[in-house]
């Protein structure tokens, strides 16, 4: 058990265990630049969460960060709000938020953002959970008043991964930051490990023989909710995500996730070099950032980018956060900014489809008391059918309600991204009303629909990445590209980074990480370098990389 005085859990992910949390608030801070480079311009491509933390903390160094964005900034962390109540937002991207991401949440706190937990299936503050498969229905508050199958498999969950990936010693290394512990077990278990998917992993463990626990595990999962869809996936994107905690003890962000990248662009920081106090990324821009970057080429010593307007400006390095699908199809990049290597890898880069509907309601109805069983009249819900996961949210019974009437992955994303917005929307209700047959949410549904598929959207092509088994290597080059050291001079300047570079994808951490990784690879291409005191990611690389696995052979 964790003693009331442990340091928090933190998403130091095995692979590259650096404590980003900690060189944010050393009070050395990231950097320093030689004065000649006070006010260089820097593109920034992409204006999601990785742009504006690289942006962001580019600006506090004294470069100048220039922003392209096609759309809005945000990115992923897109929260809409419904014309009929704006104080209420639908959160079509990134939503819940687990507490270990202490990276992202050092922002947080700066712009003062408040939050709350968010209703995963089964947490603590979640009044209900009902889970329908097969036509069954059960109802809890916690995992221990459903049937004892449900038990056997989270019991056959937790024993698996104490078997055969050490859980509580990776845990504990996690938590105590102990690096040495870390490396010599994740490294041992990437070489185990990187050729076996999630399933093959839970075929093969002797606490998942039965067909019928893997099954129910898949649907319902523990956490956030089921697993299946990660089923095809490589077991090592699932074991950073429980040795790191971060599908548990989740927060959503009062008012919208957009804040935290829109509160970036528009905060002005206390201590920045070169400019003056009351400079912020608003401010630099005249308001707005610049159109989407069309292409990005060499020229020189110097990068060029065009936008899409036509118009085209130099600058000392560019970082690149879309997703890297978009090097291939939406930005004409210079095939020499990457070695051939990485175009592999960005070829071979894996995304997830993700597809989510929300309707705003009069009032926060499931809360009403059914007169003859006394439970609310509807929860949290996980079923099989088409809705997969239905989530509740509301600011009072006197206020307007909001409900994720369906939020689908992959194969159950594909089943209604051919649908229009009012026939999901019936589809749905369709499907809910065969759970709940008692229950007419469509009288209390005011205004509009609105829904998103990730994988339609032009600018994304999915939600995130998600690697296949034997995919570690080609994701171990997008990540370590921040060091550029032993490339050739006509390779280096222009940084990837985005979640999709990171080891956590689908996590706004790793956005923020891989970010901070990009601003310090700016750091060094310019000629600056950190305090000795509080080295960056790429002064610690060669004691923390990630283990090289042989290529040949």
């Amino acid at each position: 058990m964790t003693s009331a005085s442990a340091p928090p859990t933190t998403m130091l992910v095995p692979d590259f265990p650096f404590s980003y949390d900690d060189w944010l608030r050393h009070p050395a801070g990231l950097g320093t630049l030689p004065a000649h480079r006070a006010g260089t311009p820097v593109a920034v491509v992409g204006g999601g969460m990785a742009g504006m933390t690289a942006a962001y903390e580019l600006m506090r160094l004294g470069l100048r960060p220039v922003v392209y964005e096609a759309e809005q900034v945000g990115g992923r962390m897109r929260s809409l709000p419904f014309p009929e109540a704006p104080g209420c937002v639908a959160e079509m991207g990134a939503m819940r938020f687990p507490l270990s991401a202490r990276a992202l949440f050092h922002y947080v706190d700066l712009l003062g953002l408040s939050t709350r937990p968010f209703p995963n299936p089964l947490a603590p503050t979640t009044p209900s959970t009902l889970i329908d498969l097969g036509g069954e229905r059960h109802s809890a508050r916690m995992v221990e008043q459903l049937p004892d199958v449900f038990q056997e498999v989270a019991v056959a969950w937790e024993k698996a991964l104490q078997e055969r990936a050490e859980l509580a010693t990776m845990r504990d290394a996690v938590q105590r930051r102990d690096v040495d512990i870390l490396k010599q077990i994740w490294n041992r278990l990437v070489r185990e490990f990187d050729d076996q998917s999630f399933y093959g992993f839970l075929a093969t463990s002797s606490t998942f023989q039965s067909f019928r626990h893997r099954e129910i595990f898949g649907q319902v999962g523990f956490g956030s909710g089921g697993w299946d869809t990660d089923f095809p996936n490589s077991l090592l994107e699932i074991l950073r995500v429980v040795y790191t905690e971060a599908d548990d003890n989740q927060v959503s962000i009062d008012g919208g996730s957009q804040r935290v990248p829109l509160g970036l662009w528009e905060h002005s920081p206390d201590a920045l070099a070169h400019w003056p106090t009351g400079t912020s990324l608003a401010s630099l821009h005249g308001g707005r950032t610049r159109p989407a970057a069309a292409a990005v080429a060499r020229d020189g010593d110097r990068f060029v980018v065009t936008d899409a307007d036509g118009d085209r400006e130099g600058f000392a390095a560019v970082v690149y956060t879309p997703h890297v699908w978009t090097l291939l199809n939406r930005v004409a990049c210079d095939p020499a900014l990457l070695t051939a290597p990485l175009w592999t890898a960005v070829e071979r880069t894996h995304y997830m489809g993700a597809s989510k509907l929300f309707v705003l309601t009069d009032r926060p109805f499931w809360h009403d008391l059914d007169p003859l069983t006394g439970r609310p009249a509807m929860s949290m819900t996980l079923t099989d059918r088409m809705p997969r996961g239905v989530y509740l949210f509301d600011d009072g019974p006197d206020r307007p309600g909001v409900m994720c009437l369906s939020y689908t992955w992959n194969d159950d994303s594909a089943k209604i991204s051919t649908l229009s917005t009012a026939r999901r929307l019936e589809v749905l209700l369709e499907r809910l009303a065969e759970i709940y047959p008692d229950v007419d949410i469509r009288s209390h549904i005011v205004g509009d629909p609105i829904t998103i598929t990730w994988e339609n959207e032009p600018h994304f092509m999915g939600a995130f990445k998600s690697n296949l088994p034997g995919h570690y290597r080609y994701q171990r080059r997008l990540f370590t590209q921040f060091v550029q050291r032993d490339l050739a001079a006509h390779q280096r300047g222009f940084f990837l980074c985005g979640d999709d570079v990171s080891w956590t994808a689908g996590f706004a951490e790793g956005a923020v990480t891989t970010a901070l990784n990009a601003v310090w690879a700016v750091l060094d291409h310019l000629g600056g370098a950190t305090h000795p005191d509080n080295p960056g990611p790429g002064d610690l690389f060669d004691a923390l990389a990630p283990v090289e696995l042989p290529y040949d052979g």
